[in-house]
């Protein structure tokens, strides 16, 4: 009776089932769906081809003659000159200047992330507590960021100033020094007032991130890490630093690669000087191309600030996977 039960069961579950066949499509639907695919498609390439074509006219193209001219011995009035192939990138890679202007470059955009990033942490934790004029205070520390670079750099210059310079002043007044610095004039003074100057300039941006940042992290991680006995540090290294810390790898980058480009600051407050003691590279393509009238060089030297920032942008985000994963 048992083996019968069993026979049916195998033979009920072995019969096809009599749901509903799957839905196709015939040859007829898909010719009339086809069309509107296609224009769905020619629509989107439409909408993107004109950002495309901006980001080629402002990104590809002066890529592709900067490489281009870095091969040439042009003379910038004229745009003339003739084919060297590598021999610029041999000249430039074998001079001492190149290496000395990188060693510059370096320092400066180490020294001055550095405080932006002190500077600009410790800001936004401030004024993310509940502080009297929080408001006003959130406003008046975008003021450095919006300040033109000129106003910026005449106002500090003055500052500066060895002989009416207020800051000199200050210092002799309270008796810090006996004589006027010159602030500008000798190393390291020249190095480490713009590197404090372009910190001062630029640490806003790293304010507007890390606050917007920090009104996201849950109250609760908190109350949690108050419960376990966590103090202010312990709050801050265990729960608001992890979760800045993605926020912190993009700006780290985007000022890294900003501030080693950085022109205009440091030609306005020291133009390079004393003795290129602050010459970066940014200047010296400056130099080359309207000072000596040297475009291949000027291109070349270009190339190769690239060529450095690409070489720290793929260590950078390596690293960055590595500890995230």
């Amino acid at each position: 009776m048992t083996c019968r039960r069993a026979e049916a069961a195998s033979a009920a579950f072995d019969q096809p089932s009599h749901s509903e066949p799957p839905m196709t499509i015939s040859a007829s639907q898909h010719q009339t769906r086809n069309p509107l695919e296609r224009r769905y498609a020619l629509l989107g390439v439409a909408l993107i081809a004109p950002t495309v074509l901006i980001l080629c006219a402002v990104i590809v193209y002066p890529l592709v003659s900067a490489i281009y001219l870095s091969l040439f011995s042009i003379y910038t009035p004229t745009l003339k000159g003739s084919w060297v192939g590598l021999d610029n990138y041999v000249q430039v890679f074998g001079s001492s200047g190149f290496w000395n202007a990188l060693g510059t470059t370096v320092i400066w955009t180490v020294g001055t992330l550095l405080l932006q990033i002190v500077f600009g942490v410790a800001m936004a934790l401030l004024l993310n507590q509940n502080i009297l004029f929080r408001s006003l205070a959130r406003s008046l520390v975008l003021f450095p960021y919006f300040l033109s670079t000129v106003v910026a750099v005449l106002i500090w210059r003055w500052l500066f100033n060895d002989l009416y310079g207020i800051l000199s002043h200050l210092l002799i007044q309270l008796g810090v020094v006996d004589m006027p610095v010159d602030w500008l004039g000798k190393m390291p003074n020249a190095m480490e007032s713009i590197i404090f100057v372009g910190a001062w300039k630029f640490f806003p941006f790293v304010v507007i991130a890390v606050l917007a940042r920090l009104q996201t992290i849950p109250e609760q991680l908190y109350e949690a890490a108050t419960i376990d006995g966590a103090g202010v540090f312990g709050r801050f290294f265990d729960v608001t630093l992890p979760q800045l810390k993605d926020v912190l790898t993009i700006v780290i980058l985007l000022r890294t690669i900003w501030d080693f480009k950085e022109f205009d600051l440091i030609y306005l407050l020291t133009g390079g000087g004393p003795v290129n003691s602050t010459r970066t590279l940014p200047l010296i393509v400056y130099q080359q191309a309207f000072g000596l009238n040297q475009m291949g060089i000027a291109a070349t030297y270009a190339v190769a600030m690239m060529l450095v920032m690409l070489a720290f942008m793929l260590i950078y985000l390596y690293r960055a996977r590595r500890q995230a994963a």
